[in-house]
């Protein structure tokens, strides 16, 4: 079943909600929105890599941007009567974003081999957003809102880390 789109809001453009959950835009390209808000959110995450933010200002960023989404999510779907429309890409960012953490610790880092993480960081996390293993497939169905939209993502993000720490612990 696909998902119902934010396209018939006629406030949508208006909306400041509607700019932040659909990540600034990103949330509205064709095709695969979810894939181009990631892409957005490691492009992000780079470029305050690269501007040296510090791994507090970075894990303070996520946490304000998870509890920010689940307002504004909420405050869409109460407008609108849509649950998680496929526009609404900010939890991809958020899942994205976590992923990406190691690269913040690194006191040192040499820009060749942040290119190899990074994708892996975007593939594994697309791969538990699209796949949706157990939790994960389980939350989404359970739990509405904005913390539902939210909170399986910010698990994909989760496991795409234990797995891609665990990469390249052992390699």
């Amino acid at each position: 079943m696909a998902k119902q789109s934010l396209q018939t809001w006629n406030g949508r453009y208006k909306s400041i909600a509607f700019w932040f959950t659909t990540g600034f835009g990103s949330g509205l390209l064709r095709p695969a929105p979810g894939t181009w808000g990631s892409l957005a959110g490691v492009a992000i995450a780079l470029a305050l890599l690269y501007l040296h933010v510090s791994s507090m200002a970075f894990a303070a960023l996520i946490i304000i941007s998870f509890a920010l989404s689940i307002f504004a999510i909420n405050t869409i779907e109460k407008k609108t009567g849509i649950h998680d429309a496929p526009e609404i890409v900010i939890d991809e960012f958020v899942g994205q974003w976590i992923v990406m953490i190691p690269l913040f610790f690194e006191p040192h880092f040499d820009w060749q081999n942040i290119w190899p993480y990074a994708l892996g960081a975007f593939i594994l996390f697309r791969i538990f957003d699209i796949i949706k293993p157990w939790p994960i497939n389980w939350l989404d169905k359970r739990v509405s809102g904005g913390f539902g939209v939210m909170i399986d993502d910010v698990i994909a993000g989760g496991g795409a880390l234990i797995i891609l720490q665990a990469v390249y612990y052992f390699t």
